[in-house]
Protein backbone atom coordinates (compact mmCIF):
# COMPACT_ATOMS: atom_id res chain seq x y z
CA UNK A 1 0.00 0.00 0.00
CA UNK A 2 1.28 3.46 -0.91
CA UNK A 3 0.85 6.19 1.69
CA UNK A 4 -0.24 9.59 0.41
CA UNK A 5 1.83 12.35 2.01
CA UNK A 6 0.53 15.89 2.36
CA UNK A 7 2.78 18.79 3.31
CA UNK A 8 1.84 22.07 4.97
CA UNK A 9 4.74 24.52 4.89
CA UNK A 10 7.00 24.19 1.86
CA UNK A 11 10.24 25.78 2.95
CA UNK A 12 13.50 23.90 3.08
CA UNK A 13 12.25 21.17 5.42
CA UNK A 14 9.12 20.61 3.35
CA UNK A 15 11.19 20.37 0.18
CA UNK A 16 13.62 17.91 1.74
CA UNK A 17 10.86 15.51 2.73
CA UNK A 18 9.16 15.94 -0.64
CA UNK A 19 12.36 15.01 -2.45
CA UNK A 20 12.83 12.00 -0.17
CA UNK A 21 9.31 10.87 -1.10
CA UNK A 22 10.02 11.02 -4.84
CA UNK A 23 12.01 7.78 -4.81
CA UNK A 24 10.28 6.07 -1.91
CA UNK A 25 8.47 2.80 -2.59
CA UNK A 26 5.79 3.24 0.08
CA UNK A 27 5.22 7.01 0.17
CA UNK A 28 4.04 9.38 -2.55
CA UNK A 29 3.65 13.14 -2.37
CA UNK A 30 -0.05 13.91 -2.75
CA UNK A 31 -0.42 17.65 -2.22
CA UNK A 32 1.17 20.75 -0.71
CA UNK A 33 -0.03 24.03 0.79
CA UNK A 34 2.00 27.13 1.53
CA UNK A 35 0.78 30.72 1.11
CA UNK A 36 4.12 32.00 -0.17
CA UNK A 37 4.62 32.48 -3.95
CA UNK A 38 8.21 31.36 -3.42
CA UNK A 39 6.91 28.00 -2.18
CA UNK A 40 5.05 27.41 -5.45
CA UNK A 41 8.29 28.06 -7.35
CA UNK A 42 10.12 25.69 -5.02
CA UNK A 43 7.54 22.96 -5.63
CA UNK A 44 7.80 23.42 -9.39
CA UNK A 45 11.52 22.72 -9.13
CA UNK A 46 11.11 19.45 -7.27
CA UNK A 47 9.91 17.49 -10.29
CA UNK A 48 6.64 16.18 -8.89
CA UNK A 49 3.10 16.22 -10.23
CA UNK A 50 1.73 16.89 -6.73
CA UNK A 51 -0.31 20.11 -6.78
CA UNK A 52 -0.05 23.23 -4.64
CA UNK A 53 -3.59 23.36 -3.22
CA UNK A 54 -5.47 26.41 -2.03
CA UNK A 55 -5.93 25.58 1.66
CA UNK A 56 -4.61 23.41 4.48
CA UNK A 57 -7.96 21.61 4.61
CA UNK A 58 -7.64 20.59 0.97
CA UNK A 59 -4.24 19.04 1.65
CA UNK A 60 -5.59 17.18 4.68
CA UNK A 61 -8.44 15.79 2.58
CA UNK A 62 -5.97 14.61 -0.09
CA UNK A 63 -3.52 12.77 2.16
CA UNK A 64 -3.17 9.82 4.52
CA UNK A 65 -0.46 11.44 6.61
CA UNK A 66 0.19 15.15 7.04
CA UNK A 67 3.69 16.56 7.45
CA UNK A 68 3.60 19.95 9.20
CA UNK A 69 6.63 22.13 8.48
CA UNK A 70 5.06 25.57 8.90
CA UNK A 71 6.18 28.03 11.64
CA UNK A 72 5.61 26.68 15.18
CA UNK A 73 2.66 28.95 16.01
CA UNK A 74 0.56 27.06 13.43
CA UNK A 75 1.58 23.48 14.26
CA UNK A 76 -1.23 22.59 16.65
CA UNK A 77 -3.96 24.10 14.49
CA UNK A 78 -2.97 21.95 11.52
CA UNK A 79 -2.27 18.85 13.61
CA UNK A 80 -5.65 19.00 15.32
CA UNK A 81 -7.44 19.38 12.00
CA UNK A 82 -5.64 16.36 10.56
CA UNK A 83 -6.26 14.20 13.64
CA UNK A 84 -9.94 15.12 13.66
CA UNK A 85 -10.06 14.06 9.99
CA UNK A 86 -8.63 10.67 10.94
CA UNK A 87 -5.22 11.28 9.38
CA UNK A 88 -1.78 10.49 10.74
CA UNK A 89 0.44 13.45 11.62
CA UNK A 90 4.19 14.02 11.36
CA UNK A 91 5.24 17.36 12.88
CA UNK A 92 8.31 19.49 12.93
CA UNK A 93 9.48 20.63 16.33
CA UNK A 94 8.77 22.48 18.54
CA UNK A 95 5.21 21.32 19.01
CA UNK A 96 4.02 24.91 19.46
CA UNK A 97 5.23 28.39 20.31
CA UNK A 98 3.12 28.25 23.48
CA UNK A 99 4.14 25.62 26.03
CA UNK A 100 0.78 25.28 27.84
CA UNK A 101 -0.87 24.79 24.44
CA UNK A 102 1.68 22.08 23.62
CA UNK A 103 0.93 20.29 26.89
CA UNK A 104 -2.80 20.38 26.25
CA UNK A 105 -2.38 19.15 22.68
CA UNK A 106 -0.20 16.19 23.70
CA UNK A 107 -2.67 15.12 26.40
CA UNK A 108 -5.53 15.38 23.92
CA UNK A 109 -3.71 13.45 21.20
CA UNK A 110 -2.69 10.71 23.62
CA UNK A 111 -6.26 10.38 24.87
CA UNK A 112 -7.43 9.98 21.28
CA UNK A 113 -4.59 7.52 20.56
CA UNK A 114 -3.73 9.62 17.56
CA UNK A 115 -1.18 8.38 15.06
CA UNK A 116 1.32 11.18 15.53
CA UNK A 117 5.10 11.61 15.68
CA UNK A 118 7.71 14.36 15.53
CA UNK A 119 10.54 14.71 13.05
CA UNK A 120 13.68 14.19 15.09
CA UNK A 121 15.85 12.47 12.44
CA UNK A 122 18.23 11.06 15.04
CA UNK A 123 15.59 8.37 15.55
CA UNK A 124 16.80 7.03 12.19
CA UNK A 125 20.45 8.14 12.24
CA UNK A 126 23.04 5.62 11.09
CA UNK A 127 25.65 7.50 13.09
CA UNK A 128 23.58 7.19 16.26
CA UNK A 129 23.24 3.45 15.65
CA UNK A 130 27.03 3.25 15.47
CA UNK A 131 27.41 5.18 18.72
CA UNK A 132 24.94 2.84 20.40
CA UNK A 133 26.91 -0.19 19.22
CA UNK A 134 30.19 1.24 20.48
CA UNK A 135 28.64 2.10 23.84
CA UNK A 136 27.98 -1.57 24.54
CA UNK A 137 31.72 -2.16 25.00
CA UNK A 138 32.60 0.96 27.01
CA UNK A 139 30.95 0.34 30.35
CA UNK A 140 28.96 2.79 32.44
CA UNK A 141 28.66 6.36 31.16
CA UNK A 142 30.18 9.10 33.33
CA UNK A 143 29.59 12.48 31.67
CA UNK A 144 28.00 14.06 28.61
CA UNK A 145 29.05 17.32 26.98
CA UNK A 146 27.07 19.12 24.26
CA UNK A 147 28.63 22.04 22.38
CA UNK A 148 26.94 24.09 19.65
CA UNK A 149 28.60 26.86 17.62
CA UNK A 150 27.31 28.99 14.74
CA UNK A 151 28.91 31.69 12.64
CA UNK A 152 25.54 33.45 12.52
CA UNK A 153 21.91 32.77 13.30
CA UNK A 154 19.88 31.77 11.38
CA UNK A 155 22.36 29.62 9.49
CA UNK A 156 23.14 30.51 5.89
CA UNK A 157 20.68 28.07 4.38
CA UNK A 158 17.87 29.30 6.66
CA UNK A 159 17.93 32.99 5.75
CA UNK A 160 14.58 32.80 3.94
CA UNK A 161 12.98 31.90 7.27
CA UNK A 162 14.83 34.60 9.21
CA UNK A 163 11.66 36.65 9.89
CA UNK A 164 10.66 34.06 12.52
CA UNK A 165 13.82 31.99 13.11
CA UNK A 166 15.74 35.05 14.30
CA UNK A 167 13.02 36.17 16.71
CA UNK A 168 12.72 35.40 20.40
CA UNK A 169 9.11 34.23 20.25
CA UNK A 170 9.60 31.19 17.98
CA UNK A 171 13.19 31.06 16.76
CA UNK A 172 16.70 30.58 18.06
CA UNK A 173 19.23 27.77 17.99
CA UNK A 174 18.13 26.30 21.33
CA UNK A 175 14.76 25.38 19.85
CA UNK A 176 16.02 24.57 16.37
CA UNK A 177 19.27 22.71 17.07
CA UNK A 178 19.76 21.89 20.74
CA UNK A 179 16.37 20.16 20.75
CA UNK A 180 17.78 17.43 18.47
CA UNK A 181 20.62 16.73 20.89
CA UNK A 182 18.29 16.76 23.88
CA UNK A 183 16.15 14.16 22.11
CA UNK A 184 19.27 12.07 21.46
CA UNK A 185 20.28 12.44 25.11
CA UNK A 186 16.83 11.40 26.33
CA UNK A 187 16.86 8.31 24.12
CA UNK A 188 20.40 7.31 25.06
CA UNK A 189 20.52 8.12 28.76
CA UNK A 190 17.08 8.67 30.25
CA UNK A 191 14.80 11.43 31.61
CA UNK A 192 16.09 15.00 31.60
CA UNK A 193 16.26 17.20 34.69
CA UNK A 194 17.46 20.81 34.36
CA UNK A 195 19.73 21.95 37.21
CA UNK A 196 20.96 25.38 36.08
CA UNK A 197 20.68 27.62 33.02
CA UNK A 198 21.65 30.92 31.49
CA UNK A 199 20.74 32.55 28.18
CA UNK A 200 22.01 35.76 26.62
CA UNK A 201 19.86 37.80 24.27
CA UNK A 202 20.64 40.82 22.09
CA UNK A 203 18.71 44.06 22.38
CA UNK A 204 15.22 44.05 20.90
CA UNK A 205 13.33 40.86 20.18
CA UNK A 206 16.18 38.82 18.70
CA UNK A 207 16.73 35.18 19.62
CA UNK A 208 19.48 34.08 21.99
CA UNK A 209 23.14 34.38 21.01
CA UNK A 210 24.57 32.27 23.86
CA UNK A 211 23.36 29.65 26.35
CA UNK A 212 24.78 27.44 29.06
CA UNK A 213 23.07 24.77 31.12
CA UNK A 214 23.68 21.80 33.37
CA UNK A 215 21.33 18.82 33.43
CA UNK A 216 20.99 15.31 34.66
CA UNK A 217 20.00 12.67 32.11
CA UNK A 218 19.07 9.42 33.79
CA UNK A 219 21.21 10.65 36.69
CA UNK A 220 24.24 11.40 34.47
CA UNK A 221 25.73 14.93 34.52
CA UNK A 222 25.31 16.89 31.29
CA UNK A 223 27.01 20.18 30.39
CA UNK A 224 25.65 22.29 27.53
CA UNK A 225 27.09 25.40 25.89
CA UNK A 226 26.12 27.19 22.70
CA UNK A 227 27.12 30.46 21.07
CA UNK A 228 26.75 32.51 17.92
CA UNK A 229 29.73 34.34 16.44
CA UNK A 230 32.68 32.38 17.86
CA UNK A 231 33.28 30.20 14.79
CA UNK A 232 33.50 30.59 11.04
CA UNK A 233 31.53 27.38 10.55
CA UNK A 234 27.90 27.70 9.55
CA UNK A 235 27.05 24.98 12.06
CA UNK A 236 29.43 23.02 14.29
CA UNK A 237 28.20 20.66 17.00
CA UNK A 238 29.57 18.01 19.33
CA UNK A 239 27.81 15.42 21.53
CA UNK A 240 30.55 13.76 23.61
CA UNK A 241 29.84 10.84 25.94
CA UNK A 242 32.61 9.79 28.33
CA UNK A 243 32.36 6.30 29.83
CA UNK A 244 34.42 4.03 32.07
CA UNK A 245 36.10 2.35 29.12
CA UNK A 246 36.48 5.27 26.69
CA UNK A 247 34.55 7.95 24.88
CA UNK A 248 32.41 8.36 21.78
CA UNK A 249 31.03 11.44 20.09
CA UNK A 250 28.70 12.62 17.37
CA UNK A 251 30.29 15.46 15.38
CA UNK A 252 28.54 17.80 12.97
CA UNK A 253 25.33 15.73 12.90
CA UNK A 254 26.61 12.67 11.06
CA UNK A 255 30.13 11.66 12.09
CA UNK A 256 30.21 8.90 14.70
CA UNK A 257 33.68 8.98 16.25
CA UNK A 258 35.48 6.95 18.93
CA UNK A 259 38.41 8.04 21.05
CA UNK A 260 41.38 5.81 20.27
CA UNK A 261 44.33 4.66 22.36
CA UNK A 262 46.33 7.43 20.67
CA UNK A 263 43.89 9.99 22.20
CA UNK A 264 42.70 10.96 18.72
CA UNK A 265 39.14 10.73 17.45
CA UNK A 266 38.54 8.11 14.76
CA UNK A 267 35.42 8.18 12.58
CA UNK A 268 33.39 5.10 11.71
CA UNK A 269 34.53 3.62 8.36
CA UNK A 270 31.19 4.38 6.71
CA UNK A 271 30.84 7.93 8.09
CA UNK A 272 29.52 10.52 5.66
CA UNK A 273 29.13 14.31 5.82
CA UNK A 274 25.63 15.43 6.70
CA UNK A 275 24.67 16.52 3.19
CA UNK A 276 25.28 12.95 1.98
CA UNK A 277 23.91 11.22 5.07
CA UNK A 278 20.69 13.27 5.21
CA UNK A 279 18.90 11.59 2.26
CA UNK A 280 19.61 8.14 3.73
CA UNK A 281 18.22 9.20 7.11
CA UNK A 282 15.14 10.85 5.59
CA UNK A 283 14.36 7.67 3.66
CA UNK A 284 14.47 5.74 6.92
CA UNK A 285 12.24 8.35 8.52
CA UNK A 286 9.73 7.92 5.69
CA UNK A 287 9.84 4.14 6.14
CA UNK A 288 8.66 4.78 9.70
CA UNK A 289 6.11 7.40 8.65
CA UNK A 290 4.56 4.75 6.41
CA UNK A 291 4.51 2.34 9.36
CA UNK A 292 2.97 5.02 11.62
CA UNK A 293 0.23 5.68 9.07
CA UNK A 294 -0.55 1.98 8.80
CA UNK A 295 -0.58 1.57 12.59
CA UNK A 296 2.54 -0.59 12.62
CA UNK A 297 5.34 -0.37 15.22
CA UNK A 298 8.08 2.22 14.63
CA UNK A 299 10.42 4.30 16.77
CA UNK A 300 9.84 7.85 15.58
CA UNK A 301 9.91 10.51 18.29
CA UNK A 302 6.63 10.51 20.17
CA UNK A 303 4.65 13.62 21.05
CA UNK A 304 5.47 12.98 24.70
CA UNK A 305 9.22 12.85 23.99
CA UNK A 306 8.98 16.06 21.96
CA UNK A 307 7.10 17.75 24.81
CA UNK A 308 9.75 16.67 27.34
CA UNK A 309 12.41 18.19 25.08
CA UNK A 310 10.42 21.39 24.64
CA UNK A 311 9.97 21.73 28.41
CA UNK A 312 13.77 21.71 28.87
CA UNK A 313 14.38 24.03 25.91
CA UNK A 314 11.96 26.66 27.18
CA UNK A 315 13.34 26.37 30.70
CA UNK A 316 16.87 27.00 29.38
CA UNK A 317 15.66 30.09 27.53
CA UNK A 318 13.81 31.31 30.60
CA UNK A 319 11.21 33.22 28.60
Amino acid sequence: MTVRLGIIGFGIMGERLARAALDHDAVELAAVWDPSPAAAMRLAGVGTSAPMLTSPGAVIAACDVLYIASPPSSHIEHARAAIEAGKAVFLEKPLASDLPAARAFVAEAEQRQARAAVNFPMASSLAVEQLSAWRQTLGAPRKLTIRLDFARWPRGWQQAAAPWLSRRAEGGFTREVLSHFLFLTRRQLGPLDLLSRDARFPAGDGSEDAISATLKAGGLPVEITGEVGKTTADDHNLWILESEGGAVRLRDWSFAEKLGADRSWHAAPDALPNEKMRPLVLKRQLDKVAALTAGRPQNLATLREALEVQEIVEAILGL
